[in-house]
């Protein structure tokens, strides 16, 4: 079996589920040492089992992502290990509250904010460079619709999205000459615990698996990608530019 990643090393947040755990397995069959970062210590030891089950290797990082001095650690820690990083998968992110924008606390509110902005600008900081030394450097965002759709009630998740958005075109942008790419991908509704918690009457068999999805965010980690600072859209099956306003 071909494995283009082959002497790589990936990192992943959020790696102890869903979309994250299955990109983590999926990186590992393609021949990446993968670095698991998450809270749950049990969904990393399975996805350890489950590496080690296909002939992979994993170091686990039990991290809160909110630790951002303990995102810099991993950060020197990975530097004294490996001297640099090949792929950057920044999935980790929280639904926040769902409700009324006049009805969500400060605290709900700079917690969604701690996890799906600040926590990615951290890792921005810390690891790149890491990923610059890399041949070919490849980082991807999770993104979601809701960034541009911005539907009502759910306010701090749609606010995070769209920063997330922002920073990873900015970053894309500053790194475009360089052999790092930047991208963000958007998976739509996944059969994932998120989209079970905001939509609990929706049939989960009628959902595309995180295992699907991993299959298509692989592409976008490997050397032969080249396209930076776009949007790759998982339901309509390609690579979207952005557009200014009209």
């Amino acid at each position: 079996m071909t494995q283009p990643l082959a002497s790589r090393i990936a990192l992943v947040t959020g790696a102890s589920r869903g979309i994250g755990y299955a990109t983590a397995l999926a990186l590992a069959q393609a021949g990446a040492h993968v670095i698991a970062v998450a809270r749950t210590v049990g969904g990393l030891e399975e996805l350890d089992d489950a590496i080690k089950a296909i002939g992979g290797s994993a170091t686990l990082v039990p991290l809160d992502l909110t630790d951002f001095d303990g995102v810099a650690r991993l950060g020197a820690a990975l530097h004294e290990r490996h001297g640099k990083l090949d792929v950057l998968v920044g999935n980790a992110a929280t639904l926040g509250p769902v409700s009324p924008l006049g009805h969500i606390d400060m605290k709900s509110w700079t917690d969604a904010m701690a996890i799906n902005v600040n926590a990615n600008f951290q890792l921005v900081r810390c690891m790149e460079p890491l990923l610059k030394p890399s041949d070919a450097g490849r980082a991807v965002f999770i993104s979601s619709s809701a960034a541009s759709k911005a539907g009502a009630y759910m306010g701090p998740y749609v606010a995070s999205k769209a920063a997330l958005e922002g920073l990873v075109r900015v970053w894309a942008n500053e790194t475009a000459s360089s052999a790092l790419r930047v991208n963000l991908f958007n998976p739509g509704p996944i059969r994932t615990r998120m989209r079970a918690i905001l939509m609990p009457g929706e049939d989960p068999l009628t959902l595309d698996t995180p295992e699907q999805v991993a299959q298509a965010i692989v592409p976008l980690c490997l050397p032969s990608w080249t396209e930076t600072g776009k949007l790759h859209d998982y339901k309509a099956g390609r690579t979207l530019s952005f557009q200014a306003p009209a």
